[in-house]
């Protein structure tokens, strides 16, 4: 029996991938365990390992194919001793699709526990043995007939960019759905005839409005979608404190100097560390609110954000108040350098207790930060800067660092969230206090 390979679901913020690449070609047979492509998720690009023995009978979802959505076959492998030939390019899929349907008059009285897209699948064989596929199409809004077209991803961008009407079209691929093929072959939307009233009008109209349309990427819209939901369903509230680091600068300075072939200790790591320890000498600040009840963590696994082009992530340093300096410099280093390069795993960018977000690189003096959902708190740093403060009833200057602290006031109330930057501040302040 032949083999489905679906799109998997490499992070649990997945719902949609991108084939990036085909490392396998048709014929070619496949072991278990060897890695047939490449896929793009909301985070990285990572490798797919075949979970099956088998030849590669079809690819059904070319290189470049966007938004495919979770679970979807993408490839059929055939079992030993099957020939090639004789596997459809039709996958097998659930015994529902197998089952006769029933008439489309019928459908108001399936069962209750039917999944929702089992009277459209129903709705579409029937129409399609009744002949009564024109009538039903004739009598849907422009909404629902949408959704029944059948098109590959790569199929409608390439409609959409050539100005082509997918309902126009007749597919070639299984159960009629439309290929790259299909809309290559069909002729292009003729061209808009621009008459001077008209061409007076549209420049008018890009003087005062000029725009443009950029699609959102996958990743942007996985932000959009979590960072909406962490606005709507966490209760914000924010505390801010300024600290004082020319301490903390010169012991970062002395440590350097004194640090191996390949260390250089950064200001963010001394800020990672001294959250860590704040983390666990104040442990109701390291939760997460859970409705029935709240979750404490063990360890400050700490989130670090990092900017990459189109988005962020933000990988997780696991147990970050048991690493020393040294240990932490080179997983940070290295955290956000294949962060970067879109080398994460799922394991190395999902979970964590708390987040760092550092905009101080960019000269920002503070601001305040979204929630990463579900943890309780995040913390915005801002840069380090001289400032005038008054010692002992004497103007001076100073280096000064503020930061704000974003909390949830579901599971962390107004006094543990100022306990725990007084105790953040007392570690930046006097950084030897770290090494206890």
């Amino acid at each position: 029996m032949s083999v489905n390979v679906t799109m998997p679901a490499l992070s649990p913020t997945m719902t949609e991938g991108t084939v990036a690449k085909w490392l396998i070609a048709v014929g070619e047979t496949v072991p278990s365990g060897d890695v047939i492509a490449d896929i793009e998720t909301d985070k990285a690009t990572m490798e797919v390992e075949s979970i099956e023995d088998g030849v590669v009978a079809h690819i059904l979802v070319e290189a470049g194919s966007e938004n495919v959505a979770v679970g979807t076959v993408i490839a059929i492998l055939a079992e030993a001793g099957e020939a090639v030939d004789a596997i459809s390019a039709t996958p097998v899929t659930a015994a529902a699709d197998e089952a006769p349907a029933a008439p489309t008059e019928t459908l108001a009285e399936a069962p209750a526990n039917t999944p929702a897209e089992t009277p459209i699948a129903v709705a579409q064989t029937s129409v399609t043995q009744t002949g009564m596929a024109q009538t039903a199409v004739a009598q849907k809004s422009m909404a629902e007939t949408s959704k029944r077209i059948f098109a590959t991803p790569l199929a409608r961008r390439i409609a959409a960019n050539k100005g082509i009407a997918l309902d126009g079209l007749t597919g070639s691929g299984p159960h009629g759905r439309i290929l790259r093929r299909d809309v290559e072959a069909a002729p292009a939307a003729p061209a808009v005839q621009i008459t001077p009233a008209s061409a007076n009008a549209m420049a008018s109209s890009a003087a005062t409005g000029a725009s443009e349309l950029v699609a959102n990427s996958q990743m942007r819209q996985v932000i959009a979608s979590r960072l909406q939901q962490s606005k709507q369903q966490a209760p914000h509230f924010y505390v801010t404190v300024d600290c004082q680091i020319d301490t903390l600068l010169a012991a970062r300075r002395a440590l350097n100097e004194k640090a191996p072939d390949g260390v250089k200790i950064s200001l963010n790591d001394l800020v990672i560390r001294a959250a860590a320890m704040a983390l666990m000498a104040v442990p109701d600040a390291n939760v997460a609110y859970e409705d029935t009840h709240t979750r404490r963590f063990q360890h400050a696994d700490i989130c670090m954000a990092v900017a990459i082009d189109g988005g962020l992530v933000t990988p997780v340093i696991w147990a970050a108040e048991t690493m020393g300096l040294a240990a932490l410099s080179q997983t940070t280093a290295d955290l956000a350098s294949r962060a970067r390069q879109g080398q994460l795993r799922a394991a190395e960018y999902t979970g964590g207790s708390f987040t760092i977000s550092n905009l101080g690189m960019f000269g920002v003096r503070e601001f305040a930060a979204v929630i990463n959902p579900p943890q309780g708190a995040i913390l915005a740093v801002g840069a380090g800067e001289q400032r005038p403060v008054v010692v002992d009833g004497a103007l001076t200057v100073a280096t000064v660092m503020t930061v704000t602290l974003s909390a949830d006031h579901r599971a962390i109330d107004g006094a543990v969230a100022a306990q725990w930057l007084q105790s953040f501040k007392g570690f930046v302040e006097n950084p030897v206090t770290m090494l206890l």
